[in-house]
């Protein structure tokens, strides 16, 4: 089976266009279809795989087939509590429990009826759809 980053790769050189030349039909930036290319990104946004197909002259749901689904990968509990206690600790370069990449990174600060400070730890996937919001 083909990846995502041999599929583009192969589309591009088939068109004739250089990685930077890709990103400019697509009218994104170079360092995505670099990223794309390098298997980095195993998960796109649809507007990124829909100017994707439009510069590489395919279907968006040829791209979509390709990426990593990580939607069916089911965290624990366990371990969704336990990178909240480490995001309201302060802790740095936490990455996703589903693909590895790093996680973005915040605390919530919200007030209960009783003007009390209440911390919420949020977290989101630089890659793929994995977050913490609650």
């Amino acid at each position: 089976m083909k990846t995502l980053a041999q599929f583009v790769q192969k589309k591009r050189d088939n068109l004739g266009l250089s990685p930077k030349g890709l990103a400019e039909k697509c009218n994104l930036p170079v360092s995505v279809i670099e990223e794309i290319e390098a298997g980095k990104e195993l998960f796109l946004a649809v507007t990124v795989r829909q100017n994707l197909a439009k510069g590489l002259k395919c279907n968006p749901a040829e791209i979509k087939k390709l990426e990593k689904d990580f939607t069916n990968v089911l965290v624990s509990q366990e371990i969704i509590d336990s990178l909240k206690e480490l995001i309201l600790n302060g802790a740095g370069g936490l990455k996703c429990p589903q693909c590895g990449a790093p996680l973005v990174t915040r605390i919530a600060k919200m007030y209960d009826l009783e003007d009390n400070l209440i911390l919420h730890p949020r977290a989101h996937c630089s890659k793929c759809s994995f977050q913490i919001h609650s």
